[in-house]
C-alpha cells in the first residue's frame, strides 16, 4: 500500500517528477481522489505556507512546491471531473478570487474545479483583486455566491475589507460571500468579519455553498 505521507513530503520538498506517480500509484490503490487532495496535497502547502511565513523558506522554494503540488492535482483532475453531476444545469453562480495582496492561486482553483464539477458555474477572478472589483463583478456577472480566498495572514484586512464591501453594497445579504484558505478560520471569516460562510477545504466550499442556497 502507498505511504501517503511520502506524498505530503515530496510536495513539500517540490519533487514535481515523483508526486505524480505517486498520486497514481495511491489512486490504484483504491484511495478516494478527495483523500489524496485534503490530507496529503493541501496539508502539504499548508505546511509550506507555515514555513514561508516563518520565513524558513522563501518565494522561490514555495512555488516550487505548488508547482509540485499542481502536478499532482493534474492527474487527480480528470477523475474528479468524472465524478461530477455531468449535468448541463447549472445550480447557481459562484465567483471567486483571491484577495489583495496575494498572487497564490492553487487552493483557489481546486475549489473551482470542484465547485464547476458539482454542477455550478464558476467564473475565477484571478489574484490579487481589490475590495471593489469583487464587487464590481459580482454584480456584473449576477453571482449568487462570493467565495474570498486569502492563503497569508497579511491578507486578514483585504478579507474583511472585501467582506464590508459587500455588505455596504448589498445590505439585504443576496450575495453570499464565503471565506477560505490556509490563513482564515471560522471565527475570523464569520465572528471578525461578517460572512456568511467559511470553508476549510474544497470539499466543504461544495457542501457551504449548497448550504446557502438551499440546496442540500
Amino acid at each position: 500500500m502507498a505511504n501517503l505521507e511520502l506524498i505530503k513530503e515530496a510536495v513539500i520538498k517540490g519533487k514535481r517528477k515523483d508526486v505524480p506517480v505517486m498520486v497514481q500509484t495511491a489512486l490504484d490503490e483504491g484511495v478516494e481522489p478527495h483523500v489524496i487532495v485534503n490530507d496529503y496535497l493541501i496539508e502539504a502547502m499548508g505546511e509550506v505556507g507555515a514555513r514561508f511565513e516563518a520565513r524558513k523558506i522563501f518565494v522561490p522554494e514555495m512555488m516550487i512546491a505548488a508547482r509540485a503540488m499542481q502536478a499532482g492535482l493534474d492527474v487527480i483532475k480528470p477523475i474528479i471531473e468524472a465524478q461530477g453531476t455531468g449535468k448541463a444545469h447549472k445550480f447557481g453562480t459562484v465567483m471567486i478570487g483571491t484577495v489583495f495582496g496575494d498572487l497564490h492561486d492553487i487552493g483557489k482553483n481546486l475549489v473551482v474545479l470542484m465547485l464547476e464539477s458539482s454542477g455550478f458555474e464558476v467564473h475565477n477572478i484571478g489574484e490579487n483583486v481589490p475590495p471593489e472589483k469583487f464587487v464590481d463583478k459580482a454584480a456584473e456577472l449576477g453571482a449568487d455566491v462570493v467565495g474570498l480566498s486569502s492563503l497569508l495572514t497579511t491578507g486578514d484586512p483585504h478579507v474583511k475589507a472585501t467582506v464590508e464591501a459587500f455588505r455596504n453594497s448589498d445590505p439585504d445579504g443576496k450575495i453570499k460571500v464565503i471565506c477560505g484558505g490556509a490563513a482564515v478560520t471560522e471565527k475570523f471569516a464569520i465572528d471578525e468579519c461578517g460572512a456568511h460562510g467559511y470553508a476549510v477545504d474544497a470539499v466543504a466550499a461544495v457542501k457551504v455553498t449548497r448550504d446557502l442556497l438551499g440546496l442540500n
